[in-house]
């Protein structure tokens, strides 16, 4: 018989680990703090744990510390100071330091934007299997940011976000494939890959998911789907969408613009 949660019991225990100096009881006493797990969400009692924790190597709360700062979460917003707590974080290999370390340096926030920096600690984060950082080292090769441009190496981040279910580098693969770009042409493979990134929302995947179900790319053509993937787009603000769906329309019969609807809202309500 496994233990029932019991979020009192658990602060009883780490408050009194945590008051003999335990870093892990430390930490562990912030996050609920800083969630409101069994207790009045308070970020200045979570500050105050957290520090005590990362002035003793705590890698996790060094990381919250600096996500406190970089946000203005109980703390005035300073950059820098998100980035002292990142680093010491990131030095010990914490993937989700290492990648937002990266993304400071590529927004140059707190520190002297650096695409070079940026790429060294996303690759870091990329290689524990983290896939948003995945994701950022493939958009790097891809562009040449901070690195040589290589579209195989980009194709080769992607898949790996991708398949780890980050949106955006499904859309991107589905980019390569569309285009031809280090891969074969394959029209088949966009649409598997702008279907995953458009069922997670994705408003550029939809749109274009719009325009190869409109020109019958890598699909039978169907104005019905087309309607309601540009539908759904234009749901999120995208204004191609709205545009590609109103004209789309003046080539539909009312039957088939009510079933497209229907369609989308379909999608909508099991979304």
């Amino acid at each position: 018989m496994g233990v029932v949660q019991d979020f009192a019991e658990a602060k009883k225990w780490y408050l009194t680990a945590a008051e003999q100096g335990h870093s892990n009881a430390q930490y562990n006493l912030g996050l609920m703090y800083y969630k409101g797990n069994g207790v009045l969400q308070d970020y200045a009692e979570a500050k105050k744990w957290y520090l005590l924790a990362a002035e003793q190597g705590n890698d996790h709360a060094q990381f919250y510390l600096g996500v406190m700062h970089k946000n203005g979460i109980g703390v005035p917003q300073d950059h820098s100071e998100a980035v002292k707590w990142y680093l010491l974080a990131a030095e010990q290999g914490n993937s989700l330091a290492q990648n937002n370390l990266g993304l400071m340096y590529e927004s140059g926030a707190g520190v002297q934007q650096d695409d070079t920096e940026a790429y060294k600690w996303f690759r870091l984060a990329a290689a524990q299997g983290n896939s948003y950082a995945q994701h950022k080292v493939g958009v790097a090769y891809y562009k040449g940011w901070g690195v040589q441009q290589d579209n195989a190496k980009a194709y080769k981040w992607y898949r790996l976000a991708a398949e780890q279910g980050h949106s955006g580098a499904q859309y991107n693969l589905g980019l390569m494939y569309y285009f031809g770009t280090g891969v074969q042409q394959d029209y088949s493979a966009t649409i598997k890959w702008f279907r995953l990134a458009a069922e997670q929302g994705h408003s550029s995947a939809q749109y274009n998911l719009g325009v190869m179900y409109s020109e019958g790319q890598g699909v039978i053509q169907s104005y019905t789907d087309a309607h309601m993937w540009y539908n759904l787009a234009a749901s999120q603000g995208d204004s191609k969408a709205v545009n590609s769906r109103d004209r789309l329309s003046k080539m539909m019969t009312p039957t088939q613009i009510h079933e497209a609807q229907k369609r989308a809202r379909e999608w909508f309500e099991s979304h």
